[in-house]
């Protein structure tokens, strides 16, 4: 018996894609932030089903980041990182945006020294007494 010929793939679920792709770890997690609204397609929300194809814009945020995308192939199997960012091209403006954001937030990060160790006795009771300054 011969084998059925398969036609070209359509089109991918978007949050296969989107797991493929390497913006989230697990496909439920892709699942989850198309649903929530996290990501947008042509400016428009949409469903996690949605088949996407090559040439369309995406707007995806991810951990307090904004990428603007654009799709150049489809894939629905996860491969190695090389091969995930071979999957769409993000604009320069996006990369301009996000590179500022990392700079502000590192600068807001610049002046915090974290503890050497652990606060010594009195330190903890200055810790406690700040604290109930914020319950009057």
């Amino acid at each position: 018996m011969p084998q059925a010929i398969q036609p070209a793939v359509a089109g991918v679920r978007l949050d296969l894609w989107l797991w493929a792709a390497r913006f989230f770890k697990t496909r439920a997690l892709a699942k989850t932030a198309v649903e929530t609204g996290k990501v947008e397609v042509g400016g428009q929300h949409a469903k996690p089903a949605r088949l996407l194809r090559p040439g369309e814009s995406l707007v995806v945020e991810q951990a307090g980041e904004r990428f603007e995308i654009e799709v150049l192939a489809l894939s629905s199997a996860r491969g190695p990182a090389s091969v995930a960012q071979a999957l769409y091209r993000e604009s320069p403006e996006s990369q301009a945006a996000r590179e500022r954001l990392r700079a502000q937030r590192a600068a807001e990060r610049a002046g915090y020294q974290p503890p050497e160790g652990k606060p010594d006795k009195r330190a903890r009771r200055l810790i406690r007494a700040l604290g109930d300054l914020d319950a009057l």
